[in-house]
């Protein structure tokens, strides 16, 4: 794998309205008291919108995205996530494209369902905000549920929810310290 043309990037994805407020702010904090920088797109430009009241100006959408300019992917979760991102061809696409360059991939609250729609977690396993429609999409995807708050899996991890929100932060920074081969 060749080393990301400008290191130390990560990737945050949001759906456009509806995303959880604290699956965004909290890690994003910490990767950038880590020196990450931190870019946010979504699946339309304009402001989205949080679950809590947050706004977050997107400037670019996923497909505007160069996959190799990053070390990581967090998908946030919240209830737009199911309208938004679950689905999402582009976003799989990117999130496949990533998992092949050796990027961590992540996903908290409702997002892990994502990963498993997008065929990333066949036979790994993984946590999700627990509820029949999430429980049903990682059984899909062939997902080892676990339940536990936070769940690492290789180079991915995944989250269950908002509380769970620093300690998924600290997971994935743990990952990116680790070599590639790791």
């Amino acid at each position: 794998m060749n080393p990301p043309a400008d290191p130390r990037q990560i990737l945050m994805v949001i759906a456009p309205d509806g995303f959880r407020d604290e699956e965004l702010l909290e890690p994003r904090a910490a990767f950038q008291a880590d020196g990450f920088r931190v870019d946010t797109v979504s699946v339309k430009t304009g402001k989205a919108s949080g679950m809590l009241g947050a706004s977050e100006p997107i400037t670019r959408t996923i497909t505007d995205i160069l996959p190799q300019r990053y070390e990581a992917i967090v998908i946030v979760g919240g209830i737009g996530a199911m309208a938004h991102l679950w689905r999402n061809a582009d976003l799989h696409s990117l999130l496949q494209t990533m998992a092949a360059q050796g990027a961590v991939i992540s996903a908290i609250c409702l997002s892990p369902a994502t990963l498993a729609l997008a065929g990333l977690l066949q036979g790994k396993r993984a946590t999700v905000w627990e509820m029949p429609e999430s429980i049903a999409a990682l059984q899909q995807g062939g997902a080892v549920y676990t339940g536990d708050p936070v769940t690492i899996d290789g180079r991915l991890v995944t989250a269950n929810g908002p509380d769970a929100a620093a300690d998924f932060a600290r997971a994935i920074l743990s990952l990116l310290a680790l070599p590639t081969s790791a």
